[in-house]
């Protein structure tokens, strides 16, 4: 699957009504850790069948990464049915990533 571009337009299609898990980046161009992890997190969307895999530039979307608390980046937030499940802050390797969505 291809990576999401996530804004306020598509989050209710894209997350909230979503039937698979969806695992959101939110980062921002200026930030050197974001930019460590975004390549990691467009592979990921590349690789995986089994979850959506959505991009939120904070400074773009204030009110999405106000919503769901951002107040460090980068932050990696797991959606299951419309609910956070998990959330990591910093740079972390792919294998911990995917089983922050896989459990």
């Amino acid at each position: 699957m291809a990576l999401i571009k996530l804004t306020s337009d598509n989050f209710e299609q894209e997350v909230k009504n979503s039937s698979e898990p969806v695992l959101i980046d939110f980062w921002a161009s200026w930030c050197g850790p974001c930019k460590m992890l975004s390549p990691v997190v467009e592979a990921i969307a590349e690789e995986v069948t089994d979850f959506k895999v959505a991009s939120c530039n904070v400074d773009d979307e204030m009110d999405l990464a106000g919503e769901f608390g951002v107040q460090s980046i980068p932050t990696l937030v797991v959606i299951k049915d419309g609910k956070e499940v998990n959330r990591s802050v910093g740079v972390i390797p792919k294998e911990q990533i995917l089983s922050l969505v896989r459990g």
